[in-house]
């Protein structure tokens, strides 16, 4: 079983998620985002796996999201990818993925449902 979780290691739900996949016995592979940012086509394929545009993955009360006012409806689709690219901290957490199946950990039980 081959898991992984897109991990923010200063995030309480990413810990938690975190260890709760710990104590069901998983050994996701961990990426911390912030350092390591997924790329454009991981991008995508998150995206179409939970079934969210990506304004609905970005955290709007994080400061780019202000500053670079991505809640303007005008912006298109690939424009809100490369702010997320751009911006990891706009991307919600923790993200884990098993088997091409999608969930976030908010609240961390989301992601039994994929296990």
């Amino acid at each position: 079983m081959s898991v992984t979780i897109y991990h923010n290691p200063r995030c309480s739900k990413s810990r938690a998620t975190l260890a709760l996949l710990e104590e069901k016995g998983v050994e996701p592979q961990i990426v911390e985002y912030l350092s390591t940012p997924p790329s454009r086509d991981e991008m995508i394929r998150i995206l179409e796996g939970l079934a969210m545009a990506p304004r609905d993955l970005m955290r709007k009360k994080e400061k780019p999201y202000t500053e670079l006012n991505l809640g303007d409806d005008s912006m298109g689709r690939d424009a809100l990818i490369d702010a997320i690219l751009e911006n990891p901290i706009l991307m919600e957490r923790p993200v884990v993925v098993k088997d091409g199946k999608y969930a976030i950990g908010r609240p961390p039980e989301n992601v039994l449902e994929i296990l």
